[in-house]
């Protein structure tokens, strides 16, 4: 199997309950930073446990899947023990025993179109085989540049013209439909903010960039993936999820 194909069957075993497969996956030292859940191994194969005892069946259906070294970042519709669909980034690393050892992610609620008729999942599916270093280095400068704030003048030269496909949730298509996004959010006084990135990956020509910000004063974990073409940034997709108090947190291994 490759490392692919593990995470994928790691997440299956939400679906099928099975816990061996899991086990079998799984290091024993597994570091967990989705902060609703326990870590280490055993914590994990309690959550596959209990939700094979629930009445209503988990579905997980696989969007897309990449690879970068020693991780996998996936693209995930899950509905937990029918909670309603949830879109996920999931991001595993691998140790050198070929067992997956750390684990992030990002979820948000399915929601409508956006109004450009686009959904969260929709939308290019095929990889180019170009270099993941470069396209790592423009998903990077982006992010700096025009999320974080530090060149924002730039913003146009990552883009070929207003030719840009947007799955965000409540954004048109093209740099004219950002705009006026960010035009309606600063009417009603909410600031979106990026304020430290953490990990760019990158498999062919797509980037996965995760940061920390805030939005509407919020405290946020930002997951956004770009689809690069001939050097442009052409297609995205994202979940933003609200960082939950750290009251609550049943780890304390930090959202990042």
């Amino acid at each position: 199997m490759t490392n692919k194909d593990k995470a994928l069957a790691l997440i299956n075993t939400f679906a099928t309950g099975d816990t061996d497969a899991a086990k079998n996956l799984l290091a024993e030292g597994y570091i967990q930073h989705n902060l609703a859940y326990g870590t280490g191994r055993d914590a994990f194969l309690g959550s596959v446990t209990y939700l094979a005892s629930a009445p209503v069946k988990t579905t997980v259906n696989n969007i897309r899947a990449f690879e970068d070294g020693d991780k996998v970042f996936l693209q995930t519709v899950y509905n937990f023990a029918g909670a309603g669909e949830q879109v996920a980034f999931d991001i595993f690393r691998f140790d050198s025993n070929g067992k997956i050892a750390e684990h992030w992610d990002n979820l948000a609620a399915k929601a409508e179109p956006n109004p450009s008729g686009r959904t969260q999942i929709d939308g290019t599916m095929e990889k180019e085989l170009v270099n993941a270093e470069e396209t790592r280095k423009i998903v990077s400068a982006f992010v700096g540049d025009v999320l974080r704030g530090e060149h924002p003048e730039k913003l146009t030269s990552y883009f070929d013209g207003d030719t840009y496909i947007q799955h965000n949730t409540g954004i048109a298509d093209g740099l004219s439909g950002l705009g006026a996004a960010l035009e309606a959010l600063g009417k009603q006084g909410i600031q979106m903010i990026y304020d430290q990135t953490y990990q760019v990956l990158a498999d062919g020509n797509y980037g996965l960039a995760v940061s920390e910000g805030s939005f509407g004063g919020a405290h946020t974990s930002y997951y956004d993936l770009f689809r690069v073409e001939n050097g442009k940034i052409v297609e995205h997709w994202d979940v933003m999820e609200t960082i939950a108090d750290k009251s609550t947190w049943q780890n304390q291994n930090g959202k990042f």
